[in-house]
């Protein structure tokens, strides 16, 4: 499973993402594709994404913890790394 989150796609990125992708929420995807197809949407993604996209990619993998998150750009959200798990930090707000 590949689900991409971003901030400000490019026209023409987005509209290939719809190819392979369904788009419930603007600029947020998901599909159920295969590790290779997964692997050339990743690879087209940081060739074809500024960092003002601010993407964040959350991919499924066969090893623990299954799953890896890749950011391309500048994104509203911060990772971090606990017990060599990625997580992504979300701020309480009072």
């Amino acid at each position: 499973m590949l689900v991409v989150l971003a901030n400000n796609l490019p026209p023409a990125v987005r509209g290939r993402m719809k190819l392979w992708f369904v788009e419930p929420r603007p600029n947020v995807f998901v599909s159920g594709v295969k590790d290779a197809v997964a692997d050339y949407v990743v690879k087209y993604l940081y060739k074809f994404c500024p960092a003002h996209a601010g993407v964040m990619i959350f991919r499924s993998i066969s090893r623990p913890p299954w799953y890896e998150i890749r950011t391309i750009g500048y994104t509203s959200k911060d990772l971090t790394r606990l017990s060599n798990l990625q997580l992504v930090v979300e701020t309480l707000k009072n």
